[in-house]
């Protein structure tokens, strides 16, 4: 392997899924400052382009593994479209299949991959079936900015690296949204239940939050039937509005950064928040923070957890898709009120 930062243009392999494709950027972002002559390529699904804007000098390829880049001659096709960039190593921070598969064309060509460390035992052992003690582990941020001091380019992530603030979307401002009242995003749901704050609890908070006329409520989700719910709530409340399904995803990102909040679960909207600065509030049912998935630069006050004197052997899962017998109502042990005391006291601040 070559000497430190001898490497001109690294290639960043994660494809998936929005939450972990965000979590990307301040560590991206971390690395363009410290390093400001390396090349930079990330390969990632074509949707996520726009995450990737407001950081200088990135170059992208988009993957299309549907189609174009289906299967081992896919992948193929796209590591020539990749080496004829001239990259000469490669971070993969998603150690997939998919990344193992490609990391066997690169090394065909001498071309060093380093893979992320994904923790595994940490994790299960913070999310067995038993009570346990919990201590913080490496976050996600840090993992990946170990791949690239695997590198040789280690970067700080004590210092928070954010993007800038973008123009208010004009397509925004013709939905109704005024630019100069204070907004709060709200994005109730999440891939699994187990991370998902009860609806009609949520609507208590919305509720709450849009008796007080100092802000506006703006709604976040996606999919038919998500869009159709919020529909539904934001047609209840004057001030209150679904974004879902109403925005293209760069002006849904330009949105976000000119929040005053985010409400959101363990989920991507937390991220796309965090990525500019913007105060997070989460909610946390069968996941928890110490798992290391915790918004970028977001104080643990602000994770909102559910009660582990009631369920003592929390979390029980990482990612939210183990919600064991008699843990299904742990999200309920988080009351409206809790929620609306947390989201005044950080907006206060």
């Amino acid at each position: 392997m070559k000497k430190n930062n001898v490497y001109k243009h690294v290639l960043v392999l994660r494809f998936s899924a929005l939450g972990d494709v965000a979590m990307t950027v301040p560590v991206l972002i971390a690395l363009r400052k410290t390093y400001p002559n390396l090349r930079i390529t990330v390969v990632s699904r074509a949707f996520f382009k726009p995450l990737f804007a407001g950081i200088d000098n990135i170059d992208f390829v988009a993957a299309d593994f549907k189609n174009e880049h289906k299967g081992v001659w896919g992948l193929r096709k796209l590591f020539k479209i990749t080496r004829a960039l001239g990259v000469d190593a490669v971070a993969d921070i998603h150690h997939v299949l998919r990344t193992q598969i490609l990391k066997r064309f690169f090394f065909a060509h001498r071309i060093p991959v380093i893979q992320i460390d994904k923790g595994r035992a940490e994790k299960k052992a913070l999310t067995k079936w038993s009570t346990k003690e919990l201590a913080p582990i490496k976050t996600t941020h840090e993992r990946y900015a170990d791949v690239f001091g695997g590198l040789g380019f280690p970067v700080n992530m004590k210092e928070a690296h954010f993007l800038e603030t973008k123009d208010f979307p004009d397509k925004a401002i013709a939905l109704g949204i005024d630019s100069s009242k204070p907004a709060i995003g709200i994005a109730p749901f999440a891939a699994f239940e187990g991370k998902m704050y009860p609806l009609e609890l949520m609507k208590e908070v919305i509720a709450s939050l849009n008796k007080t006329g100092n802000y506006q409520i703006l709604l976040f989700g996606g999919g038919k039937e998500e869009t159709a719910q919020l529909e539904a709530i934001a047609s209840k409340f004057e001030g209150v509005f679904n974004m879902a399904g109403k925005l293209q995803f760069a002006e849904e990102l330009a949105l976000i950064s000119n929040l005053k909040l985010m409400l959101a679960m363990d989920s991507g909207n937390a991220h796309l928040a965090a990525n500019y600065g913007i105060p997070v509030v989460t909610i946390w049912g069968v996941t928890h923070p110490v798992t290391g998935f915790a918004p970028y630069a977001q104080p643990l006050e602000n994770a909102i957890l559910a009660d582990r004197a009631q369920f003592p052997f929390l979390p029980t899962s990482v990612y939210g898709n183990k919600q064991p017998k008699g843990y299904e109502k742990v999200m309920d042990t988080i009351k409206p009120a809790t929620v609306v005391t947390t989201l005044q006291r950080v907006l206060a601040d």
